[in-house]
């Protein structure tokens, strides 16, 4: 648990305490956010004693720079603490207000076979020393992506795998840090959960007693700066077009969704199969991808009779 130092501390540490019990707490997103706000009142309010709605407000507001969707990922966690202390009489000012998110058309990068051919080339050839984690890096880089490539899990989801998460006999992958508290499991295919195994293996001898599958120092997990980072490194070898590595999730389900353009009464039964297998808490929510196969589309257009408009708020959303 982190470290607060503002008279909210004890509060909050009830807070993440209880949110981390109920599941519902995603160390990445919301740790990040509370501790941000916690700092905040620390500098500018370091005499207070007292949860003031001039706090919460300054805070909360929504900044200029700000686009309705970044100013909640900003906030939320903040509100949801709010929430927590108004419900058990700890606090009495007013909840602020959550922006309402704005409806965004987004076509993820469509990788061709030649764009994943180059990028997995250049994962591959990431030189390895001692020096600076680099073998670590060496070692890590290329097994990370084509683990997202092949399993369409969130790069969080990756990024947060504890050891004991990874089933490396039966290849099933135990998804419990996913966006917001929807634990479910992912099979593997048989050459990942081979791969997984070598790397266990090599990792395990720069890190043996390490907590997570892909560690970084201090025996943490990356940071989303460590993906987007490498991502970005890599991806620059190999095309001038934008993408980010957590369309490789898009790209996972895509794939599987070209492959059902013949498919009877098999189609909902795939459908569900992939709704579960990505962490879908609805079936809506695979169904965006839809929208993104042309042929499919109008498929479940005739057979929903709704119209499946693309909809992203933020990197992960789906």
């Amino acid at each position: 648990m982190r470290d607060f130092s503002s008279f909210l501390s004890p509060l909050m540490r009830e807070y993440v305490t209880f949110q981390k019990a109920s599941g519902r707490w995603n160390e990445s997103t919301y740790a990040v956010s509370l501790a941000r706000f916690d700092k905040y009142c620390t500098k500018q309010y370091p005499d207070a004693c007292e949860l003031t709605q001039e706090m919460v407000d300054s805070w909360c507001r929504q900044r200029k720079t700000e686009i309705n969707n970044s100013c909640v990922t900003r906030i939320y966690a903040v509100v949801g603490f709010i929430r927590y202390l108004r419900k058990r009489g700890k606090a009495t000012i007013k909840e602020p207000l959550i922006p309402r998110k704005e409806r965004s058309v987004y076509i993820p990068h469509a990788f061709t076979e030649s764009d994943l051919k180059k990028f997995f080339a250049a994962c591959d050839a990431i030189p390895g020393s001692y020096a600076g984690g680099q073998l670590s890096r060496r070692i890590t880089v290329p097994v990370f992506f084509r683990l997202l490539y092949s399993s369409g899990i969130r790069t969080n989801e990756a990024r947060l795998l504890r050891r004991e998460d990874v089933d490396l006999v039966h290849g099933v992958l135990n998804i419990r840090c996913s966006k917001g508290y929807d634990q479910h499991y992912v099979a593997l295919h048989d050459s990942m959960t081979s791969l997984l195994r070598q790397y266990d293996d090599a990792i395990s001898k720069q890190y043996p007693d390490r907590n997570y599958f892909f560690p970084a120092r201090n025996d943490s997990f990356h940071l989303n700066k460590w993906v987007q980072d490498n991502f970005r490194q890599m991806w620059s070898q190999c095309s001038e077009n934008r993408a980010t590595a957590y369309e490789l999730r898009h790209n996972y389900a895509i794939e599987n969704i070209n492959d059902w353009t013949d498919e009877g009464f098999g189609f909902y039964k795939k459908l569900l199969y992939l709704s579960r297998s990505m962490g879908h808490s609805v079936l809506e929510s695979t169904k965006y991808y839809y929208s993104l196969v042309p042929v499919l589309a109008d498929i479940l257009e005739a057979q929903t009779d709704s119209d499946m408009i693309p909809e992203v708020v933020d990197d992960e959303s789906l």
